[in-house]
C-alpha cells in the first residue's frame, strides 16, 4: 500500500484540532517510538509514549492541563515516510492561568498510513516556567 504523508498530516491537523480522539489515536501505529522532551516534573503529558493507549492518555492529559489560545501552521513537508510540521502556538496552563508562546517542530515517520515515530519539539523551558505557581 502505497504511503500518503500527507494526506496522514491533514487528518492528524484536522482531530487534533476537533480534540477527535478516537480518530486521533487511530492514526498512530500500535507499537510506536513517541517523544515530546522537556520537565515530566512539571507537565506530565512530557515524555516517552510506545503505544496508541498510551497517546490517548497523553491527549487527555494535556487537553485536561492546557487551553488552547491559538495555532498556526508554518509549513507542512512531506516525502513518502516522512512529515515536517512547523508553526507556532499559545496555549494557557490552567494550573497557573499562565501563556506560553512557542515555536514548534513535529517530525513524523508514517509508514503503512500510520504514524510510526513522532516527535514534537517546542520552547519546553516555557512550557515548565508557566507551570511554576
Amino acid at each position: 500500500m502505497e504511503n500518503n504523508s500527507l494526506t496522514i498530516v491533514q487528518n492528524f491537523l484536522k482531530h487534533l484540532t476537533e480534540r477527535n480522539l478516537e480518530d486521533l489515536t487511530l492514526l498512530f501505529s500500535e507499537n510506536l517510538d513517541w517523544h515530546i522532551p522537556g520537565d515530566e516534573s512539571k507537565a506530565e503529558w512530557l515524555g516517552k509514549r510506545n503505544n496508541r493507549k498510551e497517546v490517548s492518555a497523553f491527549y487527555e492529559l494535556l487537553w485536561k492541563n492546557t487551553q488552547p489560545i491559538s495555532a498556526k501552521i508554518d509549513n507542512i513537508f512531506t516525502d513518502k515516510e516522512n512529515a515536517v510540521i512547523t508553526g507556532e502556538f499559545s496555549t494557557r496552563m490552567l494550573a497557573t492561568d499562565k501563556v506560553v508562546d512557542s515555536i514548534f517542530c513535529i517530525q513524523m515517520v508514517i509508514q503503512n498510513n500510520q504514524i510510526v515515530k513522532y516527535r514534537l519539539l517546542e520552547d519546553s523551558y516555557a512550557v515548565s516556567q508557566a507551570l511554576i505557581k
